[in-house]
């Protein structure tokens, strides 16, 4: 068990509201013992495409490396799929469908459950291989990912027998097949989003992971072998983006759902303009976190935290933009920067780590990138005091203050653990400012006043609006957004709609 040494001082355990704290040195503060998760990944050096409910080997006969972020090291080799591939791919879910379409709901259930089962039984297992693939850290995929992604089956499971409550009054049929994307910073979550509800409707899925990030897919694979779920109800393949183009491309393909950057989205929408697909979208964001005078500051200062640097800001509803209310500016950015102090960078694996690293190099200079901008446009840039590992790719959390409107780290998504402060002096002044964005996919405010938080939550141009929290998800709740975020939603009754054909 991982054990915390005080070295000089006690931590603080009061903090005012009104005036900044004396600053924290993180080195002279805090040791932390090293606490690595053991647990058997179980990975094979090889992993094959998964069609017709079998692991088959590319037409192409090529193979690609997915390397951990965290080290540089290899994980396994994965099969570059191709057009052939994708076209095997929909053949063996036109088979299947008609079937799997007819069978009785509960039936239908009793795999999802069995799905969400075996998932949790090799919870630790696919945590490990989460954190190995992406970078994040453990902490995260073992309390967040993976128990979510199981809830996705279940919930959509307890769906799949009560489709006439979807939509009352109408008769629900199934779609035919989907084409999925999944992004690379929720893999295995994003799997489940998708995969769960097409599955409860009767719907069989062609589906590929990122690039970037294939291990848990082709891990779900074997589960979904093991539940018994008939041969090409779902389809996993690997390979890079035009994989995913044809995909989406297929003329057998009744729907696509897409999550990732806004301009490859709008590559997808014109490529499929014109044909009867139908589409969900949930792309970027530029969320903005607002802090009013009356919050709860340190409650607040932990869901800034939460909202930017989880998932090292890897996240499309990442609270990017801190709107502060000018009484209490000074005293926040005091309070962040202690927070910030003793956040841990380093070994995803390690239990203690609070930031793990970036999912590839590309992204980290993509990020490092936006940082100079920052500087460059006059904005001042802030880092805690850490030591970053010699090996992977690492960015310590980072703030600017000083932002406005018009600099590129105001506006772009950035995704990655930068933070862009903005002061507010009026209620208006927020909302205005919160919604100058070409996106809308989420916000969060900080609040004592209920009529206040009513009045934000109706005024912001934003599919999710959180109340003195942020990044809670639940299966029931629906997710998606506007604008340059997309369309569509991902969860609850709303999300199911999205995968019926309403007669």
């Amino acid at each position: 068990m991982s054990t915390l040494t005080e070295k000089k001082s006690a931590r603080p355990t009061k903090r005012s509201q009104g005036r900044p704290l004396p600053e924290l040195i993180f080195g002279d503060l805090w040791e932390f013992d090293p606490a690595p998760e053991t647990a058997d990944p179980k990975l094979k050096p090889r992993y094959e495409l998964f069609i017709g409910g079998k692991f088959v080997a590319p037409a192409s006969g090529k193979y690609f490396d997915s390397t951990n972020p965290a080290n540089e090291t290899k994980i396994a080799e994965f099969a570059l799929g191709g057009a052939a591939d994708v076209d095997a791919a929909y053949a063996a879910a036109q088979k299947a469908q008609p079937a799997w379409a007819k069978l009785p709901g509960k039936e239908r259930a009793k795999y999802l459950y069995r799905i969400a089962r075996l998932l949790q039984d090799r919870a630790r297992e696919f945590a490990v291989a989460e954190t190995m693939d992406n970078g994040k850290p453990i902490k995260e995929t073992r309390d967040f990912d993976v128990p979510m992604a199981a809830a996705h089956f279940f919930y959509h499971a307890g769906w799949a027998d009560k489709l006439e409550y979807v939509a009352p009054g109408r008769r629900v049929a199934p779609l035919g097949i989907v084409g999925q994307v999944i992004p690379w910073n929720f893999p295995l979550l994003m799997m489940a989003w998708k995969l769960a509800p097409a599955l409860a409707v009767g719907n069989c899925a062609v589906i590929k992971p990122a690039t970037n990030t294939p291990l848990s897919a082709l891990k779900l694979a074997e589960i979904i072998q093991d539940a018994g779920l008939p041969p090409g109800v779902v389809n996993i393949l690997t390979g890079p983006g035009s994989t995913g183009g044809a995909i989406m491309a297929h003329p057998l393909a009744a729907k696509i759902a897409f999550t990732g950057s806004t301009d490859v989205g709008k590559v997808i929408m014109r490529s499929v303009a014109g044909t009867e697909k139908r589409m969900t979208m949930e792309l970027g964001g530029k969320a903005a976190n607002i802090v009013f005078d009356d919050a709860p500051l340190d409650q607040a200062v932990e869901g800034i935290v939460n909202g930017i640097f989880f998932n090292q800001g890897q996240v499309c509803c990442a609270g990017s933009r801190l709107l502060v209310h000018e009484p209490v500016a000074d005293a926040v950015v005091a309070k962040l920067k202690n927070r910030l102090r003793v956040l841990r960078v380093g070994d995803p694996l390690d239990k203690n780590t609070d930031v793990g690293a970036i999912v590839s190099r590309d992204q980290l200079e993509t990020v490092q990138g936006y940082l100079d901008a920052g500087v460059k446009e006059g904005a001042t840039m802030w880092q805690p005091p850490c030591r970053l590992p010699k090996k992977g790719f690492y960015l310590p959390p980072t703030i600017f203050t000083g932002v406005t409107q018009s600099h590129r780290i105001a506006r772009e998504e950035i995704f990655g653990p930068v933070l862009s402060i903005i002061t507010f002096r009026t209620v208006d002044e927020a909302i205005e400012k919160a919604n100058n964005t070409a996106y809308g996919l989420s916000a969060g405010v900080w609040t004592d006043k209920g009529s206040r938080i009513l009045k934000m939550s109706t005024e912001l141009k934003a599919g999710v609006v959180w109340a003195n929290t942020f990044n809670k998800f639940d299966p029931t709740s629906p997710f998606g957004g506007y604008k340059e975020s997309g369309f569509g939603r991902e969860g609850g009754r709303q999300g199911l709609l999205d995968y019926c054909r309403l007669v």
